[in-house]
């Protein structure tokens, strides 16, 4: 590489890193006023003065607000992460982080912990969170017995039904839930909300979470290998086989924590990482930091409408694949405009 061309290209870095700088000091900024929106003591913004006053803002500022902001953070974060790692290393733009049946899992396991078992919070998050794994385990398992194509085709095959069955079995527990108490309950966790979290389902998900961030961080830099062919890869000092597993594992199991105490909130995996490629190029060194921070954003603005623009809770799924659906025809419009000659 010429000197001029390195001297390009670290400019590049640079200016790259003085844009997830700006994301960070936005989200931070973000976060910080989203703690004073709400519906108390009437819908808008509540002076930060308050609290020092308001007994009952300051408990419902710190022991409602906060956790729910920090999970709807989370969660935008774990599922922008998995989703940029699917779909590098499947090579596939339509791919999200339920795609190898870890959402179909995981809403399986609700219903038939609210139509078997009980529908108390610890309950349902427990099996959604077990049957989420168990989608991932047999989405692997298929995949090693299948004999068509490579390892990846293998793979996307296997999730694809490992995530019908899982949303077969989601409608027969509807079927046979009761219309009155349980169906309800498994309608709106489908939905998706935040509305149920508190400082304790919050922890029961942080280690997992955290853990999974950081392995994806750290191996950000071995994600552009892992996303060019397996001979290519492999010449190129890396085990294709291990790192992807790894990074799969790494991807999908902060996700199976966070659905469970969140429900099926779509679209932010599969449109946050649309957006942070065409930002940052599909170089995951900055691609994937700046996949996260959006993410956070994207959700914790999604979250702040859902509990303030009706006097009644918004699922927050409901918003995240509105505004998804129409982020995600917009970019697709803009580049068929780009690309006309």
């Amino acid at each position: 590489m010429s000197d001029a061309a390195l001297r390009a290209a670290l400019a590049q870095d640079a200016r790259r890193a003085r844009l997830l700088w700006a994301l960070l000091a936005g989200l931070i900024a973000l976060f910080a006023v989203s703690i004073l929106v709400g519906r108390y003591p009437q819908p808008g913004v509540l002076p930060w003065w308050r609290l020092a006053e308001d007994d009952l803002a300051l408990r419902l500022v710190f022991n409602l607000r906060i956790p729910r902001l920090l999970a709807a953070l989370l969660l935008g974060m774990t599922l922008s992460a998995a989703g940029l790692v699917l779909q590098s290393l499947f090579g596939n733009p339509l791919v999200e982080p339920g795609f190898l049946g870890v959402s179909q899992g995981a809403a399986f396991g609700a219903a038939f912990a609210i139509v078997f078992l009980s529908s108390t919070a610890l309950v349902t998050q427990a099996s959604a969170a077990a049957f989420a794994l168990a989608g991932l385990g047999l989405s692997y398992a298929l995949a090693r017995r299948l004999r068509f194509g490579g390892w990846v085709l293998r793979l996307v095959l296997a999730g694809i039904a490992v995530s019908a069955l899982f949303s077969a079995g989601v409608g027969l527990l509807k079927y046979i839930a009761d219309p009155l108490t349980q169906l309800p309950e498994i309608t709106f966790w489908l939905l998706g909300s935040l509305a149920s979290i508190t400082w304790p389902r919050l922890l029961n998900a942080l280690p997992a979470v955290l853990a999974g961030l950081t392995i994806l961080l750290l191996l950000r830099w071995r994600l552009n290998v892992l996303s060019l062919s397996e001979q290519t890869a492999f010449s190129l000092g890396s085990a294709p086989g291990r790192e992807r597993l790894v990074l799969i594992v790494a991807a999908v199991v902060p996700t199976a924590a966070m659905i469970a105490i969140s429900g099926i909130v779509g679209w932010i995996g599969l449109i946050v990482p649309h957006i942070a490629r065409r930002i940052f190029n599909a170089d995951t060194r900055f691609g994937m930091p700046a996949a996260i921070l959006i993410g956070g954003i994207f959700t914790v603005a999604c979250d702040n409408a859902a509990r303030t623009l009706l006097a009644g809770e918004i699922p927050l799924g409901i918003l995240t694949s509105l505004l998804g659906a129409l982020i995600f025809l917009g970019l697709m419009m803009a580049q068929q405009i780009r690309a006309r000659p």
